[in-house]
């Protein structure tokens, strides 16, 4: 070998030590698991086309079954972004889910498990992700509540958490949530004067629902060791209530509120304990302005992701 060939050889001998040192850092240091937002991916599709064929195949469920459809569409897209972000890899043999349905008590059903599969994994996702499944899980409750053949209903009171001390972020997150159900009870309580008596239970309903919340919320921030806030004396609505019609908008903004301040409590936590209120809660005012929307006539009825902007 000549002079040229030895330094070449060792140029390249001090290169290959820190490309090695590197790629078994890499080696060691990266989560190669399969995606756990894939299984919501793959089902969100699969009700997808269910709904679409079954509204295809049955005229009596074809509107309904076509807003599933569009929903879980939504769903799809946006868990589909996630995905394809961190491009994990791909498990090598699944089974996929059936993309079809012999009924709308079968799609109902698969509703059902979507929103609980969503919203068992919110406690164990980085913050970003817990945001997302939290609102596929809303807006699978969401849809559920456009007829009772989906599986209508609203769920009960929420759990009450023992956190302990909370960072600033996640105190701060919670404070706008309270605001947030402070607000919803003073909107619960001007709008019973403009809305016939027929609407008397979902408003008692409506307003107890934002008390246990607004109550729930207050006890983790005192335990948190933070002062909660206080309501304001009134609320300044965006438009005029006068009539049904303003009041019934007026409650869909509240909610809509509600949700929005909830899931911003998903992104700005890792307390697994706190992410289960905040869950329940959104999924709550997604079922709710359900109802309100088709009330007030507004399309979509079922918003797909409650809370995400």
């Amino acid at each position: 070998m000549n002079r040229r060939a030895v330094l070449r050889g060792a140029a390249l001998a001090a290169l290959a030590i820190p490309v090695a040192a590197t790629a078994a850092a890499c080696g060691t240091g990266y989560d190669d698991s399969p995606d756990p937002l894939l299984p919501l991916l793959e089902q969100a599709e699969a009700d997808a086309a269910a709904a679409n064929a079954l509204a295809g195949s049955n005229p009596g469920v074809a509107e309904l079954a076509r807003q599933v459809a569009t929903a879980r569409t939504a769903q799809a897209r946006a868990l589909r972004t996630e995905i394809d972000r961190l491009n994990k890899p791909r498990p090598e043999q699944t089974t996929p889910p059936s993309r079809t349905v012999a009924d709308i008590a079968a799609l109902a059903r698969r509703l059902a498990e979507a929103r609980e599969r969503a919203a068992g994994l919110v406690p164990g996702l980085p913050a970003y992700r817990a945001g997302l499944a939290g609102s596929v899980a809303a807006g699978c409750a969401a849809v559920q509540q456009l007829a009772p053949e989906l599986g209508a209903g609203q769920p009960g009171e929420v759990e009450r958490p023992s956190t302990g001390s909370l960072p600033a972020e996640a105190v701060d997150a919670l404070q706008q949530a309270l605001a947030a159900e402070h607000a919803a009870v003073w909107v619960y309580g001007l709008v019973s004067a403009f809305l016939p008596a027929d609407f008397e239970k979902g408003l008692d309903a409506g307003a107890a629902a934002h008390r246990d919340r607004r109550d729930a919320c207050e006890r983790v921030l005192t335990a948190a060791g933070a002062d909660p806030r206080p309501p304001e004396p009134a609320y300044l609505p965006p438009r005029p209530v006068s009539d049904e019609a303003s009041a019934t908008r007026l409650v869909v903004t509240a909610e809509t509120d509600a949700a929005s301040a909830w899931h911003g409590v998903l992104e700005r936590t890792d307390d697994a304990a706190l992410r289960r209120l905040a869950t329940q809660a959104l999924i709550g005012s997604a079922t709710r302005c359900t109802s309100w929307r088709m009330e007030a006539g507004e399309q979509p009825a079922a918003v797909a992701l409650p809370g995400r902007t």
